[in-house]
């Protein structure tokens, strides 16, 4: 079922209290919509809908899953709702707003607060010139504020990617789209896409039986603030691993950005998990200012990287 296409639901739809307006975006594992609810306030409605288990053409709202699917999918559900569940307890400025969660086609939905702005993604492309330090140290600073509520509830966003932070009007960040579900799924079916984003992802995102954890998150902002500085993703942590190529911070922009700014990318983006900060309390401070990175200058050597890939695997 690997190359189907899913068919959204049309426009009009009533689901639950909700009318579905348009799409507003969609992927290989869900649809998102633009919906109002019974008082006429906009949602963002997202459908849990992986393409290669399950199927909808035709009028049917409900989508086919094959047999040899159905357990998987199921188990996919069951965690799409759980991360409804815990992030519909999280109120958090700089974290999405999830407002329900509900199964109705014989799927699931989480309902979430509709925001107006764009995305990190959009603002590096349209914005013209290098973007200022003392915005991005205000702007990752509110975000590693929400990223620490999620961490401290036990949670992971395993996809930050400058498409997955949006920057409200009033300027303040927000996380979206979390990818824990996908990678659950995709830990378990060989026939899923790769959930993980290339130069944003980290080593252990990409690697069988790997644990993730804050460290995995941490890397994934390093490459977010790589972006903002590159205007394009860093290289792959795969590619990364075979040959480092990627050119530090520290190098490619010294002079441009403060040496402690391009320093703390350099450390989040380490391919060694246990080189990179713990935690987002210990990325703070530095962001902060209020400590230096524990890591300067230069990358380490090749050798050293290969004895980081044989430490890895033996986890």
């Amino acid at each position: 079922m690997s190359s189907q296409a899913n068919r959204p639901l049309p426009e009009g739809f009533q689901l639950e209290n909700y009318r579905i307006l348009r799409v507003l975006a969609s992927g290989g594992f869900s649809f998102v919509y633009l919906a109002h609810d019974e008082r006429e306030a906009p949602v963002a409605l997202k459908e849990y809908l992986p393409a290669a288990l399950a199927l909808r053409t035709g009028d049917a709202a409900a989508p086919v899953v094959p047999e040899e699917h159905a357990a998987l999918f199921r188990r996919g559900m069951k965690r799409f709702f759980e991360e409804g569940r815990a992030l519909a307890g999280l109120h958090h400025p700089n974290v999405v707003r999830v407002l329900n969660f509900f199964r109705a086609n014989g799927t699931a939905y989480m309902a979430m607060r509709y925001e107006r702005g764009r995305t990190l993604e959009e603002h590096i492309r349209r914005r013209r010139g290098p973007l200022a330090e003392d915005w991005l140290r205000t702007t990752f600073g509110a975000l590693l504020r929400g990223l620490r509520e999620v961490h401290a509830r036990g949670l992971l966003h395993l996809d930050i990617k400058p498409a997955n932070v949006y920057l409200r009007n009033d300027g303040e960040p927000l996380l979206i789209d979390f990818g824990a579900a996908r990678r659950a799924l995709a830990t378990e079916a060989a026939a899923l896409a790769p959930v993980h984003t290339p130069g944003f992802a980290s080593p252990e995102h990409q690697a069988a039986g790997a644990d993730c954890g804050p460290w995995s998150d941490i890397y994934s902002v390093g490459a977010t603030l790589y972006a903002c500085l590159a205007g394009a993703p860093p290289l792959a942590a795969a590619e990364r691993l075979a040959s480092d190529r990627l050119v530090p911070a520290r190098r490619a922009w010294s002079g441009r950005y403060s040496a402690d700014l391009l320093d703390t990318v350099d450390w989040c983006l380490r391919l060694d998990p246990r080189e990179r900060p713990q935690s987002v309390l210990e990325l703070q401070k530095v962001l902060d200012g209020e400590r230096a990175p524990a890591h300067r200058g230069e990358a380490p050597v090749l050798e050293r990287l290969r004895d980081a890939i044989v430490r890895f695997a033996k986890r």
